[in-house]
């Protein structure tokens, strides 16, 4: 196998403060290698909450995981299932596709001719 078929998808996911570990777990069942959680705000149609009169964002967990495309649909399906993205003001996640990755150098990432020298 070319490096250059080895093709990879981001899953971005952003879900409420505190549900990103339990869609980092489902992933990684679904097997995907890991991922990176962030910190953000949000200000989507269902989180116009105020506490006396001033308006509060709302705290996000944005969970960003690379994963070869041939895992997108398994480990997508996992995270929807593990926060219930499918009920509304849940979060919302996504596929992009990358053109091109550097650092993915994990065992089984590279057929074994292809690994790097260390």
């Amino acid at each position: 196998m070319d490096l250059e078929e080895l093709h990879y998808d981001l899953i971005v996911t952003v879900v409420p403060k505190g549900s990103a570990e339990k869609a980092l777990r489902a992933s990684r069942e679904a097997g995907a290698e890991g991922g990176t959680i962030l910190y953000g705000r949000g200000a989507g149609i269902h989180e116009r909450r105020t506490i006396l009169g001033v308006p509060i964002e709302p705290e996000k967990e944005i969970l960003l995981t690379v994963v070869p495309k041939a895992l997108s649909d398994k480990v997508l399906g996992g995270i929807v299932d593990a926060v219930h993205l499918d009920a509304p003001a849940t979060g919302i996640a996504f596929v992009v596709g990358l053109d091109k990755v550097a650092g993915i150098c994990h065992q089984g990432s590279w057929p074994e001719e292809g690994r790097p020298a260390t």
